[in-house]
Protein backbone atom coordinates (compact mmCIF):
# COMPACT_ATOMS: atom_id res chain seq x y z
CA UNK A 1 0.00 0.00 0.00
CA UNK A 2 1.09 3.53 -0.44
CA UNK A 3 0.75 7.01 1.13
CA UNK A 4 1.53 10.19 -0.15
CA UNK A 5 1.74 12.63 3.30
CA UNK A 6 3.89 12.10 6.55
CA UNK A 7 1.40 12.99 8.07
CA UNK A 8 -1.19 10.69 8.00
CA UNK A 9 1.11 7.76 9.96
CA UNK A 10 -0.77 8.01 13.20
CA UNK A 11 -4.02 8.19 11.52
CA UNK A 12 -3.22 4.95 9.40
CA UNK A 13 -2.08 3.45 12.65
CA UNK A 14 -4.98 3.63 14.57
CA UNK A 15 -6.78 1.39 11.90
CA UNK A 16 -4.46 -1.79 12.06
CA UNK A 17 -1.97 -3.37 15.18
CA UNK A 18 1.06 -3.28 12.96
CA UNK A 19 2.09 -1.24 10.77
CA UNK A 20 5.73 -1.10 8.54
CA UNK A 21 6.21 2.26 7.01
CA UNK A 22 9.01 3.14 4.61
CA UNK A 23 10.11 6.25 5.08
CA UNK A 24 12.78 8.82 3.70
CA UNK A 25 16.11 7.96 6.44
CA UNK A 26 16.52 11.06 7.90
CA UNK A 27 12.52 11.28 8.82
CA UNK A 28 11.54 11.55 12.30
CA UNK A 29 8.13 11.07 13.84
CA UNK A 30 7.17 13.40 16.42
CA UNK A 31 4.09 11.97 18.44
CA UNK A 32 3.00 12.99 21.88
CA UNK A 33 2.46 9.96 24.39
CA UNK A 34 3.87 7.39 21.92
CA UNK A 35 6.13 4.68 23.33
CA UNK A 36 9.37 5.08 20.97
CA UNK A 37 12.03 2.06 20.79
CA UNK A 38 15.15 3.16 18.97
CA UNK A 39 18.25 1.50 18.46
CA UNK A 40 20.57 2.08 21.44
CA UNK A 41 24.40 3.31 21.80
CA UNK A 42 25.80 0.01 19.33
CA UNK A 43 23.30 0.91 16.65
CA UNK A 44 20.61 -1.73 17.70
CA UNK A 45 17.20 -2.94 19.69
CA UNK A 46 18.21 -4.95 21.99
CA UNK A 47 16.07 -7.57 23.44
CA UNK A 48 16.80 -6.00 26.99
CA UNK A 49 14.46 -2.84 25.25
CA UNK A 50 11.64 -5.33 24.01
CA UNK A 51 11.17 -6.32 27.68
CA UNK A 52 10.93 -3.36 28.68
CA UNK A 53 8.73 -2.64 25.99
CA UNK A 54 6.27 -5.49 27.10
CA UNK A 55 6.18 -5.15 30.54
CA UNK A 56 4.77 -1.89 30.04
CA UNK A 57 2.02 -3.26 27.68
CA UNK A 58 1.21 -5.94 30.33
CA UNK A 59 -1.70 -3.66 31.92
CA UNK A 60 -5.09 -3.83 29.39
CA UNK A 61 -5.15 -0.09 27.88
CA UNK A 62 -8.56 1.88 28.09
CA UNK A 63 -7.32 4.69 25.49
CA UNK A 64 -5.59 3.97 22.24
CA UNK A 65 -2.10 3.43 22.82
CA UNK A 66 1.19 3.66 20.32
CA UNK A 67 4.17 2.05 20.19
CA UNK A 68 7.06 3.35 17.63
CA UNK A 69 9.40 1.11 16.87
CA UNK A 70 12.10 3.28 14.71
CA UNK A 71 14.69 2.00 12.07
CA UNK A 72 13.50 -1.51 13.12
CA UNK A 73 15.65 -3.29 10.49
CA UNK A 74 18.16 -2.70 13.43
CA UNK A 75 16.35 -4.75 15.80
CA UNK A 76 18.28 -8.09 16.45
CA UNK A 77 16.92 -11.89 15.56
CA UNK A 78 16.80 -12.40 18.96
CA UNK A 79 14.75 -8.93 19.99
CA UNK A 80 12.34 -9.63 16.87
CA UNK A 81 11.62 -13.37 18.37
CA UNK A 82 10.82 -11.47 21.71
CA UNK A 83 8.18 -9.11 20.14
CA UNK A 84 6.50 -11.75 17.33
CA UNK A 85 3.68 -13.26 19.44
CA UNK A 86 2.49 -9.20 20.61
CA UNK A 87 2.81 -7.71 16.98
CA UNK A 88 0.69 -10.63 15.60
CA UNK A 89 -1.70 -10.24 18.49
CA UNK A 90 -1.61 -6.60 20.11
CA UNK A 91 -4.22 -5.97 22.71
CA UNK A 92 -7.34 -4.00 20.92
CA UNK A 93 -5.86 -0.67 21.71
CA UNK A 94 -2.50 -0.96 21.22
CA UNK A 95 -0.72 0.37 17.65
CA UNK A 96 2.54 -0.54 16.18
CA UNK A 97 4.36 2.26 14.12
CA UNK A 98 7.20 0.30 12.80
CA UNK A 99 9.58 2.68 10.85
CA UNK A 100 12.11 1.70 8.27
CA UNK A 101 13.69 3.34 5.01
CA UNK A 102 15.63 -0.51 4.30
CA UNK A 103 12.35 -2.56 4.17
CA UNK A 104 14.73 -5.21 2.76
CA UNK A 105 16.72 -5.20 5.33
CA UNK A 106 13.51 -6.33 8.23
CA UNK A 107 13.54 -9.95 9.26
CA UNK A 108 10.95 -12.11 7.58
CA UNK A 109 9.06 -12.76 10.42
CA UNK A 110 8.01 -8.89 11.07
CA UNK A 111 7.24 -8.38 7.45
CA UNK A 112 4.82 -11.58 7.17
CA UNK A 113 3.07 -9.95 10.63
CA UNK A 114 2.36 -6.43 9.71
CA UNK A 115 0.81 -4.33 7.20
CA UNK A 116 3.43 -2.34 4.70
CA UNK A 117 2.71 0.94 3.77
CA UNK A 118 5.28 2.61 1.13
CA UNK A 119 5.76 6.80 1.59
CA UNK A 120 5.36 7.88 -2.48
CA UNK A 121 6.39 11.40 -1.81
CA UNK A 122 5.67 13.86 -3.94
CA UNK A 123 5.34 12.57 -7.02
CA UNK A 124 2.52 13.12 -9.63
CA UNK A 125 0.87 10.05 -9.90
CA UNK A 126 -2.40 11.23 -10.70
CA UNK A 127 -0.86 12.31 -14.07
CA UNK A 128 -0.33 8.93 -15.05
CA UNK A 129 -3.24 6.95 -16.12
CA UNK A 130 -2.94 3.44 -15.22
CA UNK A 131 -4.12 1.70 -18.59
CA UNK A 132 -4.18 -1.99 -19.46
CA UNK A 133 -0.90 -1.66 -21.24
CA UNK A 134 0.28 -0.89 -17.55
CA UNK A 135 -0.90 -3.21 -15.81
CA UNK A 136 -0.19 -6.06 -18.46
CA UNK A 137 3.07 -5.11 -17.83
CA UNK A 138 2.62 -5.52 -14.09
CA UNK A 139 1.51 -8.77 -14.70
CA UNK A 140 3.92 -10.05 -16.98
CA UNK A 141 6.74 -8.49 -14.66
CA UNK A 142 5.34 -10.74 -11.48
CA UNK A 143 5.75 -13.77 -13.59
CA UNK A 144 8.95 -13.28 -15.53
CA UNK A 145 11.35 -16.21 -16.00
CA UNK A 146 15.07 -14.64 -15.34
CA UNK A 147 15.57 -15.15 -19.06
CA UNK A 148 12.47 -12.78 -19.51
CA UNK A 149 13.62 -10.06 -17.80
CA UNK A 150 15.97 -8.07 -19.66
CA UNK A 151 13.60 -7.84 -22.53
CA UNK A 152 10.75 -6.96 -20.33
CA UNK A 153 12.82 -4.16 -18.87
CA UNK A 154 13.56 -2.53 -21.63
CA UNK A 155 9.81 -2.84 -22.90
CA UNK A 156 9.10 -0.98 -19.31
CA UNK A 157 11.93 1.23 -19.12
CA UNK A 158 11.70 2.32 -23.12
CA UNK A 159 10.67 5.85 -22.72
CA UNK A 160 13.49 6.62 -19.60
CA UNK A 161 10.89 8.36 -17.60
CA UNK A 162 11.30 7.19 -13.80
CA UNK A 163 7.79 7.83 -13.34
CA UNK A 164 6.52 5.66 -15.86
CA UNK A 165 8.52 2.99 -13.99
CA UNK A 166 7.38 3.68 -11.04
CA UNK A 167 3.56 3.33 -11.84
CA UNK A 168 4.36 -0.13 -13.32
CA UNK A 169 6.18 -1.04 -10.04
CA UNK A 170 3.15 0.45 -7.80
CA UNK A 171 0.61 -1.62 -9.66
CA UNK A 172 3.00 -5.21 -9.57
CA UNK A 173 3.22 -4.02 -6.02
CA UNK A 174 -0.66 -3.36 -5.16
CA UNK A 175 -1.09 -6.68 -6.88
CA UNK A 176 1.27 -8.23 -4.37
CA UNK A 177 -0.07 -6.82 -1.38
CA UNK A 178 -3.65 -7.99 -2.23
CA UNK A 179 -2.30 -11.31 -3.13
CA UNK A 180 -0.43 -11.89 0.20
CA UNK A 181 -2.87 -10.63 2.91
CA UNK A 182 -5.79 -12.70 0.92
CA UNK A 183 -3.75 -16.25 1.19
CA UNK A 184 -1.10 -15.78 3.37
CA UNK A 185 0.91 -17.72 1.18
CA UNK A 186 5.36 -17.10 1.32
CA UNK A 187 5.87 -16.63 -2.00
CA UNK A 188 3.69 -13.86 -2.33
CA UNK A 189 5.64 -12.05 0.74
CA UNK A 190 8.61 -12.96 -0.73
CA UNK A 191 8.11 -11.26 -4.09
CA UNK A 192 6.34 -8.23 -1.69
CA UNK A 193 10.02 -7.45 -0.30
CA UNK A 194 11.60 -7.79 -3.91
CA UNK A 195 9.41 -5.67 -5.38
CA UNK A 196 9.62 -2.92 -2.20
CA UNK A 197 13.38 -2.71 -2.60
CA UNK A 198 13.12 -2.20 -6.83
CA UNK A 199 10.62 0.51 -6.09
CA UNK A 200 12.72 2.18 -3.27
CA UNK A 201 16.08 2.03 -5.05
CA UNK A 202 14.34 3.62 -7.80
CA UNK A 203 12.97 6.26 -6.08
CA UNK A 204 16.98 7.10 -5.19
CA UNK A 205 17.48 7.58 -8.47
CA UNK A 206 18.80 3.96 -9.10
CA UNK A 207 19.45 3.04 -12.63
CA UNK A 208 15.90 1.78 -14.17
CA UNK A 209 16.84 -1.20 -16.02
CA UNK A 210 19.60 -2.24 -13.75
CA UNK A 211 17.67 -2.08 -10.93
CA UNK A 212 14.73 -4.48 -12.38
CA UNK A 213 17.27 -6.72 -13.33
CA UNK A 214 19.47 -6.87 -10.31
CA UNK A 215 16.44 -7.36 -7.97
CA UNK A 216 13.87 -9.20 -9.58
CA UNK A 217 16.50 -12.05 -10.63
Amino acid sequence: MFFDELSLIPEIALKCGTAIFVVPKDFKLELKNAYVLQPEEKKTITIQQVRELLAKLGLKQTNDQIIVIDRVESMNEEAANALLKTLEEPQEKTHFILLTSEISAILPTILSRSEIYFYREKLDFDKISVDEKTKNLAKRLLVAKNSDLPGLADEITARKKREDVLIVLDAAIQMLYKAYFSTKKPIFLAKLTKFLTVYERILQNGHLKLQIIANLC
